[in-house]
């Protein structure tokens, strides 16, 4: 095991959610190599006064205002600082005792504190999607102009980072992230029209919060991997494959240009990208379960099947199109899921909204982050008028 150079310092932008709560874990496993600088939230400061007490971070930023005074009243000897909305959340993100800013809040709301950690130089384990899908070629360039790192914490992205040690950008050929088909594989597409939130929610293999976990069974997830694998690494779309693997032991593969391809293995467990993320571009011990290729026996892969899950496909033309139509595609999705979620609309209606709020927006060729902010805006309120 090749030990961190020295100790690093960490802030947590989404702390209270699943990404963040797991990257705690990690960092009370080994006290001597992190310092907790900065944990936030939105609302959920119940779980952020446990976190604050028992962590002992340097400070929180809370977004919602509205919920400081509880906080104080939750955890009265917190003597840090307590920075609020959202240029509190950027304050945090750009401190400048940080070392790496772990980026897990969900949805657009962490698309701005995620540029303020990259324009801050910082390295970014980025958990979160909409930082790239929203405006991947801003942050991108962001990230080269201040020097910062962006370190991908998706399991999928952070496999081909793995795979990727030692070799050239310009060898590979394709790249394959793979998916695990969500809990409707097998379904019909008459069956799909019925499905209810608590099926939805029913990952066969990853614990994961509500909205990821329907865009897991949506396949939108992994149209917005394609997304980020575009930027991350460069990548022409058709470079992109994706691949139905049920048993979620590959989490991807890279093919290069002799035929070779390195595929990246695990147990599925967002402890070791997080991890990865934390101590790249080393390794450190971790205490997880381990394959056991033999119980295993067989490992399966297909196409996906974008006639019952259209969502992937829509992803793919967005990207295709470029310029403010992903943002445009996210910004839908997180209205489409969030009224699934709320009994509004059935599971079908989530791609047939994304396309309508598509079909009704005008789109930017080279928007800026202003401008994808305020299409953000404008997109969500078309969404939910279509509702």
């Amino acid at each position: 095991m090749q030990p961190l150079a020295s100790s690093r310092t960490i802030s947590i932008l989404g702390s209270t959610g699943s990404i963040g709560t797991q990257t705690l874990e990690i960092l009370s496993r080994h006290p001597e190599h992190y310092t907790v600088n900065f944990i936030t939230c939105n609302t959920r400061v119940e779980l952020l006064a446990e976190q604050a007490m028992l962590y002992a971070p340097r400070g929180v930023a809370i977004r919602d205002e509205a919920q400081v005074k509880r906080f104080r009243e939750l955890c009265p000897s917190f003597t840090g600082a307590i920075l609020t909305g959202e240029p509190g959340l950027c304050d945090a993100a750009a401190h400048t005792d940080n070392d790496v800013v772990m980026s897990a809040m969900v949805g657009f709301s962490g698309v701005v504190p995620t540029m303020a950690a990259i324009r801050a130089g910082k390295i970014v384990g980025l958990a979160n999607k909409e930082t790239l899908v929203s405006a991947g070629e801003i942050m991108m360039s962001a990230a080269r102009e201040y020097g910062a790192t962006i370190v991908a914490v998706d399991s999928e992205h952070s496999a081909i980072l793995q795979c990727l040690a030692g070799e050239r950008l310009a060898d590979v050929e394709k790249f394959i992230i793979t998916a695990s088909g969500g809990p409707f594989l097998a379904w019909d597409a008459e069956a799909l029209r019925d499905v209810s939130v608590k099926e939805a929610l029913n990952h066969p293999n990853w614990t994961m919060g509500p909205k990821i976990t329907v865009d897991s069974a949506t396949l939108m997830n992994k149209g917005f991997e394609v997304m980020e694998a575009r930027w991350l690494f460069n990548a022409a779309p058709s470079q992109i494959e994706v691949l139905v693997h049920p048993q979620s032991i590959v989490h991807s593969m890279v093919q290069f240009i002799d035929g070779s391809v390195k595929a990246q293995m695990g147990v599925p467990s967002m402890l070791v990208p997080i991890q990865y993320a934390l101590t790249y571009p080393v390794r450190e011990y971790l205490e997880v379960a381990r394959v056991d290729f033999a119980a295993l026996g067989m490992l399966t892969f297909a196409k996906p099947d974008l006639q019952r899950f259209p969502c992937l496909r829509i992803a793919y033309d967005a990207l295709n199109e470029g310029g403010s139509a992903p943002c445009v595609a996210n910004a839908a999705n997180e209205i489409a899921v969030d009224a699934f979620l709320q009994g509004q609309i059935d599971f079908m209606r989530i791609p047939g909204l994304i396309e309508d709020t598509l079909s009704h927006m005008q789109r930017a060729s080279s928007p800026s982050l202003d401008d994808i902010v305020s299409i953000n805006e404008d997109a969500r309120r078309i969404a939910t008028e279509m509702l």
